[in-house]
């Protein structure tokens, strides 16, 4: 039987749904570790011939919840993460996502992209000459002030994930370390609880408007599951130095993507002008 008849896919093949397989374990091992997987998964979506950009957008979430479930679930069991922090943290990030969905729909993303560049260079910078950093967890408020910077932070990146959404998990991980001062296995068990609510959130917008492929979703959210369970298991046993190494590879790689984006979109229109 033709697996693009029975996914309604109709150009969708074996080997290029192999592929997708493939990319979905991989982006559910990153997204458990460091966060970023949809860097991977979704540009694997959007090569299927047929497939909307809100189709891919909508299917890559339901995988990603399933993901970033198990990898909440692995690391609340093994690194026990405070939850006091990151319930809230999640609920309020889960309706900056609904904000930043809200915004999207009238102010174009390519707007943020400069500015997140900027940024991650600077982080990427940071964390590779502070190699300290992260090591150990150095709680910079204490009491309301930390609950406050926390939910700060949550709504700052659930409306992000929720306008632009690429390397969410990595940007919680850079606040969690970077301004609360968690070390890195602390800041990514919190993360993966905090994204899983801005995934949710995201989702819930887009199930209303039958974007979901329900079975796509299904197969691939299998392979983000197998691919979350290693990356946590792999990063808890592994400790902060292991996940320090595969952050600033992964912010290079965001900075890589969002930069091509300002490119394309910004850069390229201005010089073709020109000419």
């Amino acid at each position: 039987m033709e697996i693009g008849a029975l996914l309604g896919l109709e150009q969708l093949t074996w080997g290029m749904l192999l592929l997708i397989v493939v990319a979905a374990f991989g982006a559910g091992w990153i997204d458990a570790v460091v966060g970023g997987g949809g860097l991977l998964q979704l540009p694997a979506l959007l090569l299927i011939p047929g497939i909307t950009p809100v189709q891919a957008l909508a299917t890559n979430k339901l995988a990603s919840v399933f993901g970033t479930a198990t990898s909440s679930a692995t690391y609340y069991r093994r690194a026990k993460p405070d939850i006091r922090t990151a319930i809230p943290m999640a609920l309020i990030a889960l309706v900056g996502s609904f904000g930043g969905a809200t915004l999207a729909t009238a102010l174009p993303a390519s707007v943020f992209k400069p500015i997140i560049v900027v940024a991650l260079l600077a982080v990427a910078l940071f964390t590779a000459l502070k190699p300290q950093m992260g090591a150990a967890t150095m709680l910079r408020f204490r009491g309301h002030k930390h609950h406050i910077a926390a939910g700060a932070s949550g709504l700052v990146i659930g409306f992000y994930d929720g306008l632009i959404g690429p390397g969410t998990g990595t940007f919680l991980i850079i606040v969690l370390v970077g301004l609360l001062g968690y070390d890195f296995l602390q800041a990514s068990a919190k993360a993966k609880i905090v994204n899983l609510a801005t995934n949710t959130g995201a989702l819930l917008l887009f199930i209303p408007h039958g974007a979901v492929l329900w079975i796509l979703g299904g197969i691939l959210a299998v392979a983000n599951i197998a691919g979350s369970y290693l990356g946590s298991r792999m990063a808890i046993s592994r400790g902060t130095t292991f996940i320090r190494w595969v952050f600033l590879s992964v912010v290079v790689l965001l900075i890589g993507k969002l930069g091509l984006d300002v490119w394309n979109e910004n850069l390229a229109p201005l010089f073709a002008g020109a000419l």
